[in-house]
């Protein structure tokens, strides 16, 4: 996959296309700790999560729920699939995201980027103090 660099005028808001290609920026500079866990890592931008996944998660606000990992090998929360081969998914909320980036006024792709490897430490078991040195690692990168 060849990379591309988006430029935005803010005259719109970033597209499901323009996160996806965000996204995939990212894969390739998360933290060390973190690439051995995104070899085959599946990327998906939806708009919000669907109501099943509310449901299941107990959200009330579909603006709470950022991103969402899905293990390949689970069926159900605790029930492996007899195959093995299946992929891991991340999906990131286009809306949700779109609206902690209007209230925070932080940078698109740095945001993204922390609650990537939030997630992606969180469901691979890191400690927090791990998750916290890996967002710092990558805040001094940018100034």
């Amino acid at each position: 996959m060849t990379a591309q660099h988006i430029v935005m005028n803010f005259a719109t808001p970033p597209s499901i296309e323009d996160l996806q290609v965000i996204a995939h920026e990212i894969i390739e500079t998360l933290p060390d700790e973190l690439l051995e866990y995104t070899d085959k890592l599946v990327l998906e931008i939806e708009e919000f999560p669907d109501e099943a996944t509310e449901q299941e998660h107990n959200i009330e606000d579909p603006f709470e729920m950022l991103l969402l990992f899905k293990n390949g090998k689970e069926l159900y929360p605790g029930v492996e699939r007899k195959h093995s081969n299946e992929e891991d998914i991340l999906i990131l909320f286009r809306r949700p995201i779109l609206d902690m980036w209007c209230e925070s006024c932080d940078d698109l792709f740095g945001l993204i980027r922390q609650v990537m490897i939030e997630e992606l430490g969180r469901v691979h078991e890191f400690h927090d103090q791990d998750i916290s040195d890996m967002i710092g690692r990558h805040y001094q990168r940018l100034l």
